[in-house]
């Protein structure tokens, strides 16, 4: 392991942070002096960030802490264009209107990891609209373009990946990197921006920014790269049977969120303690030392660190504490997770297959057959045997609702309304 001079490397590196770097000597002095401003570019296009966004706010984070300068970059304008990174197919092309809400849902979330403000090594939040829907075509063809060769990009991961599988790539998206190296140019003129940084995926476009800041009389700049997320047993990291773990409390509740990280696998807890959390390194190092089922008592810490520093430290504790109640005490918390239907619905009998796909335990009727087989469903606390079985309100506890589990650690009430 390299001993860097920055506290900023040092950190992201014992941490686990580090991929790829365009120059680690020049952007340790750079970080060392507190002169490295970063940013980090957030596409516009759900009303939520994900679990891949936290990390790379995390980076932010640590940036910030040594005494450093985050930029926000809300995509404003890359997101009329659609990064084809990963893509077999473009984007669906949104309305100014769909993006524009998209960034005014998405803006608060920063807040809760960043310290925004106008000191030295306070955050800033930028939108590439606000130069990229300005720029002339022929002046950017001429002033920009110029720097490019289609060859090289036809080399670049997110092109050649596309192009290998035989899949259509429309010329809005081959445009995609050009605006791209063009925000790392524009920010290094605006807010003195020296370093962008993102996952692996994105290491293509974030060389092109540096290679175009070079030919167009920048100062040097740098790229910094993390390993995309994954799990011990390699598949991609933020998929649930719910879909995606958003970063909204609206769309994943923070209960939620708690339980995801509390059911992460045995061999994933350090490196996302190190990751999501803001725990010193010597306490992680105790909680690494956990074995056997103590390792339960390291995923709950996990999931009541990563909650708070994305929820608060209130809600955290309030999951801890539901699922305390639920899974030790076999009590009915009343902040569980909670679906409504109709009363009329219930009374008429909703099959059980229906119940579980609408309380999103499962996604298919196909899936509840197969989790009934295993045993794996259960309708206040007793296994579902029958998958013919309806719902009515001779199923309703004292406390008026409908327990839908899967498994031990997932429940939702379903509540007549």
């Amino acid at each position: 392991m390299t001993a860097f001079k920055s506290d900023f490397l040092n950190t992201l590196q014992e941490r686990g942070f580090v991929h790829q770097c365009s120059d680690f000597e020049g952007l340790d002095a750079l970080a060392a002096k507190g002169e490295a401003t970063a940013y980090v570019g957030y596409d516009c296009t759900a009303p939520s960030l994900h679990i891949g966004n936290f990390l790379t706010m995390m980076m932010l984070y640590w940036l910030q802490q040594s005494g450093n300068k985050p930029i926000t970059l809300m995509g404003g304008g890359t997101t009329m264009v659609g990064d084809p990174s990963g893509k077999d197919e473009t984007r669906a092309m949104r309305t100014v209107a769909e993006i524009e809400s998209n960034k005014a849902s998405i803006r608060g979330v920063f807040a809760k990891v960043l310290r925004y403000g106008d000191g030295p090594s306070d955050a800033i939040m930028l939108d590439n609209a606000e130069w990229l829907t300005k720029l002339n075509w022929i002046e950017m063809l001429r002033d920009i373009g110029r720097h490019f060769s289609v060859n090289r990009m036809l080399t670049m991961d997110s092109v050649r990946l596309r192009l290998e599988r035989e899949q259509e790539m429309s010329f809005i998206e081959f445009n995609y990197m050009v605006c791209q190296a063009y925000d790392f140019v524009e920010l290094s003129r605006r807010a003195g921006c020296r370093l962008q940084m993102g996952g692996s995926d994105q290491w293509g476009n974030i060389v092109n920014g540096v290679d175009l800041g070079r030919r167009m009389g920048s100062p040097q700049l740098f790229a910094l790269t993390t390993p995309l997320l994954t799990t011990a047993s390699g598949d991609k990291m933020g998929k649930t049977a719910k879909g995606a773990v958003w970063l909204n409390a609206d769309q994943f509740s923070p209960y939620d969120f708690w339980q995801y990280w509390r059911n992460v696998e045995d061999a994933d807890v350090v490196k996302f303690l190190k990751l999501f959390t803001i725990l010193p390194m010597s306490e992680i190092n105790k909680l690494a030392a956990l074995g056997g089922s103590e390792i339960n008592e390291a995923k709950k810490v996990l999931a009541t660190e990563a909650t708070a520093l994305l929820h608060g430290r209130d809600a955290a504790n309030e999951a801890a504490e539901t699922a305390r109640r639920t899974f030790e005490e076999g009590a009915l918390a009343e902040t569980l997770p909670t679906v409504e239907i109709p009363r009329g619905e219930l009374e008429a009998g909703v099959g059980v297959l229906a119940a579980f796909v609408k309380a999103e335990l499962v996604a298919s009727n196909g899936e509840a057959r197969r989790q009934i087989k295993g045993g794996g469903l259960r309708v206040n606390d007793a296994a579902v045997t029958d998958e013919k079985m309806l719902l009515t309100p001779a199923n309703l506890t004292p406390e008026g609702v409908v327990k839908l589990s899967l498994g031990k650690k997932r429940h939702v009430l379903l509540k007549p309304a």
